[in-house]
């Protein structure tokens, strides 16, 4: 288990596009399917890392508070999946099912998305409002695997809030997770790992 933080994308950053297919249903999915939503949270994830498994059932839970509220959410993961087969895109279907996942479960098989987006680690969430304008990028919490912190969710609860309100809050910590398993010789400039 490493501790790898998020790269922590500039304020005010636009949504970068994507097109990929969800898991689940084999839908395409897309960045402009969400264009009438009142905000979008994306999250990189993936099913096997600890820091995900540590936060899912409440990330789940989190996930419909914010649709109920008019904002998206999507998952997406972007392992290399040949060596991590627990990330698969059958397994991230039968994970999707089996939480009653209320979000498309996303994979970035290029993981062109996951570098349009300089994610860095399992879970990364980043929030844009309605005008596809980064507002949020960080942690869902600060608990983490072992430091005995309630999983809450409130940082990201409390950016969808501030949505509404047209403030953006300067002071956000990055998500701290495993690293995206990048294919070999596929690593970006700003992965250090």
């Amino acid at each position: 288990m490493s501790d790898t933080p998020s790269t922590m994308m500039d304020l005010g950053t636009e949504a970068p596009d994507f097109k990929l297919f969800d898991t689940v249903n084999n839908q395409l999915v897309s960045l402009d399917d969400f264009n009438n939503a009142k905000g979008l949270l994306v999250v990189f994830m993936c099913n096997h890392c600890p820091f995900v498994q540590h936060i899912l059932d409440e990330f789940v839970i989190a996930a419909r508070d914010l649709q109920q509220k008019g904002i998206g959410v999507v998952a997406i993961s972007s392992n290399d999946v040949e060596n991590y087969p627990a990330d698969s895109p059958v397994k991230m279907a039968s994970l999707a099912r089996e939480k009653q996942f209320s979000f498309p479960y996303l994979y970035d098989g290029t993981q062109e998305v996951a570098k349009a987006y300089k994610a860095a680690c399992t879970p990364d969430f980043f929030l844009f409002n309605e005008n596809d304008k980064l507002v949020y990028r960080g942690q869902f919490d600060d608990s983490r695997p072992g430091n005995d912190k309630p999983v809450t969710g409130n940082d990201i609860r409390e950016a969808a809030d501030l949505l509404f309100d047209e403030e953006v809050k300067e002071d956000q910590k990055p998500s701290v997770g495993c690293n995206i398993k990048w294919k070999k010789g596929n690593a970006p400039e700003y992965f250090d790992g």
